[in-house]
């Protein structure tokens, strides 16, 4: 973590300093750059990225009076880790929730079906899949920590609560705020029903599957239900159940199946019980289910074990839909190369699918993360406009293979035993499922297609384990200037930068004369640079993209002081050394960066990854024509 940069300060060091001239005023504003409407865990993360850039004036509206408290969504991808990492708040998550280490399977004895019993477990991250832990944690407090983010941002961002969208307009024919927002109060804060007009540059729809925002611009959620009602609760409870503390997928012989997922504290968990099937145009409303219909089914799968319930936090009874809205953005089809996006959707605004594959929060956060840097590019002016088809075109794609994914699995875990294709084979088709989709649950399946953001051209042979369009792997280094061990994917924060990671060849200690040494010197000092090309006036050389060197090495056989001036940069109001730009392989664990990502030893290579962490672009270390080539397509001149 960096901070004195333009001088020391007393307190805190997450709480950045505010914007100069920022307005206190809780009043609501005529215009904004982006209005956000939902404080869900999509609408949540966009204000975090954008409370960050003090140019870029954000409002976020919620229809509740204030934030939540408990239910909903607990389980966080490792991916989604990897992303709070970003954030500064993955180590707070690590500390307080449960991590998901091994799963366990349960399902009827051979000659007592009426009797569950354990016939298998799974590791449920492998190894080296990520640095992070698979974690279990309240919903609610994933919104305290972006909430705390936007609060302790430049711009002290809050949201405004008991207001929501009622309908929108845009304007096709003017770039000055041309949305047109109607806010209605719904609680507090003034009368409910009164309205109040916002005009924005940009609405983002995070307002859940009854979307105004998606009805506004014409979006359907299609898909079909599973007719299939399943009760959720987070309970305190004993039971002489022996996996109480481990995840547990147990299937029954004629009364459903239950996914057991222990949350944070040591005693609180949460089971998904499987109920009734419901006919065709039945609703499950329709039923009348309450708590005690969940416990009394929890107890007849698990027999002969059995649950006593203390206390019931929170419960819900839903059922099973798939469904996918036919667009995430307001471009009519057919008029993508005249008209750009102004309203977006994400979230559960535009995809819905079961619970019980974890992937509803973190599917919904990666779709906000994929925007918010876009957003700000945009509005920067480092960016053409049409940069915002691109939201549209690769979240749609990765939001079908979710739904088709969990439509899969959904309905293998509601079939009873010797229904479904996969039975017969020696493992249990739900066990067997599950481990193909480790992959899927820990969020590292997304590929994005190439495009203008991610390159077609790619030497991926230079780095084999660092695949295109997929999540940049992490994996340890050592920091020159202090022999701090580390995680080289950590240097990345959630500012809207691009990242651009240098592996040195063989015997190249960037010295002059060397690989290293002339790469730099094309970044900092050609007019094709575009590190140059991005650059604007009264920012540091590294405010759009932040080059990272890595050295074969170890700490002692290179010398600081030795390295590209571009990577000794000086910065801030001072020009203080920047001393954290140059890495080296861990030898002393053991753990080789080189080894582990594939690098190519000889040659090494550059990789470019985009500000929400994906790999953009592959190169040789003197591929600077094509590397220019890449950037021109992204950043507009200065």
């Amino acid at each position: 973590m960096q901070y004195y940069i333009d001088g020391f300060r007393p307190g805190d060091p997450d709480v950045k300093p505010a914007a100069p001239g920022l307005s206190q005023s809780s009043d609501i504003p005529k215009q904004v750059d982006v209005l956000i409407a939902g404080c869900g865990p999509a609408g949540l993360c966009l204000a975090a990225q954008l409370a960050g850039f003090p140019e870029i004036s954000t409002m976020i509206v919620e229809p509740k009076s204030g934030p939540m408290e408990k239910g909903q969504a607990d389980g966080v991808s490792i991916r989604s880790m990897e992303m709070f990492q970003a954030f500064g708040f993955a180590d707070k998550i690590k500390r307080e929730a449960y991590w998901v280490n091994q799963t366990v399977f349960w399902r009827p004895e051979t000659g007592n079906p009426d009797h569950i019993h354990r016939i298998g477990v799974t590791q449920d991250v492998p190894d080296d899949q990520s640095e992070m832990p698979h974690t279990i944690v309240n919903q609610a407090r994933i919104h305290q920590l972006f909430l705390d983010v936007m609060k302790n941002a430049p711009t002290r961002l809050e949201p405004h609560y008991s207001l929501q969208v009622r309908d929108l307009t845009v304007d096709p024919d003017t770039d000055d705020h041309p949305v047109a927002v109607t806010l209605e109060r719904v609680a507090e804060g003034g009368k409910p029903g009164e309205t109040v007009k916002v005009r924005a540059n940009y609405v983002v729809g995070c307002d859940g599957a009854r979307s105004t925002v998606r009805r506004a611009i014409g979006g359907r959620l299609e898909g079909d239900a599973a007719h299939q009602a399943w009760g959720v609760m987070d309970i305190l409870a004993n039971s002489d159940f022996p996996d109480l503390r481990r995840k547990c997928l147990i299937q029954s012989a004629r009364e459903g199946n239950i996914l057991i997922i222990p949350r944070e504290g040591g005693y609180l968990f949460r089971m998904y019980v499987e109920l009734d099937k419901l006919n065709p145009d039945e609703r499950v409303s329709h039923r009348n289910l309450v708590a005690a219909d969940i416990i009394a089914a929890a107890n007849r799968i698990m027999r002969p074990y059995s649950i006593d319930v203390k206390e019931v936090v929170w419960w819900s009874v839903y059922e099973i839909g798939h469904r996918l809205s036919d667009k995430f953005d307001d471009v009519p089809a057919g008029e993508t190369a005249t008209r750009m996006p102004r309203v977006f959707t994400a979230g559960d605004a535009c995809h819905t699918h079961s619970p019980k594959a974890g992937q509803g929060m973190n599917v919904s956060m990666g779709d906000t993360f994929n925007l918010g840097w876009k957003l700000a590019h945009v509005l920067q002016g480092l960016s053409d406009p049409s940069l915002l088809h691109s939201y549209s075109a690769e979240r749609h794609l990765e939001a079908k293979r979710l739904v088709e994914t969990d439509h899969t699995w959904a309905r293998i875990m509601s079939a009873p035993p010797g229904e479904s294709e996969l039975d017969g084979s020696d493992m249990p088709r739900f066990q067997k499922q599950f481990i193909e989709n480790l992959e899927f649950t820990g969020g590292l399946a997304v590929r994005y297609e190439p495009s203008l953001l991610t390159s077609d051209q790619a030497a991926q042979l230079l780095a084999t384990g660092q695949i295109v369009g997929k999540r940049f792997h992490s994996a340890p280094v050592i920091r020159l200037a202090d022999a701090k061990p580390m995680q080289l994917g950590h240097v990345a924060d959630a500012d809207g930068r691009w990242r651009l990671y240098a592996f040195a060849g063989r015997g190249d200690t960037g010295a002059q004369g060397g690989a290293m040494d002339a790469f730099c010197a094309f970044l900092e000092t050609d007019s094709a640079s575009p590190i140059l090309h991005s650059h604007r006036e009264g920012t540091d050389l590294d405010a759009q993209i932040d080059l990272r060197a890595v050295f074969q090495q170890g700490f002692l056989s290179l010398r600081f002081e030795d390295m590209p001036s571009l990577l000794r940069p000086e910065k801030g109001r001072y020009g203080l050394r920047d001393f954290e730009k140059v890495f080296c392989v861990d030898h002393k664990s053991g753990q080789d960066i080189y080894d582990m990502r594939g690098i190519d030893r000889d040659a090494g290579c550059m990789i470019v990854v985009r500000p929400d962490q994906y790999v953009a672009h592959i190169l040789p270390l003197d591929a600077t024509i094509a590397l220019s080539e890449f950037f021109a397509q992204i950043f507009r001149p200065a």
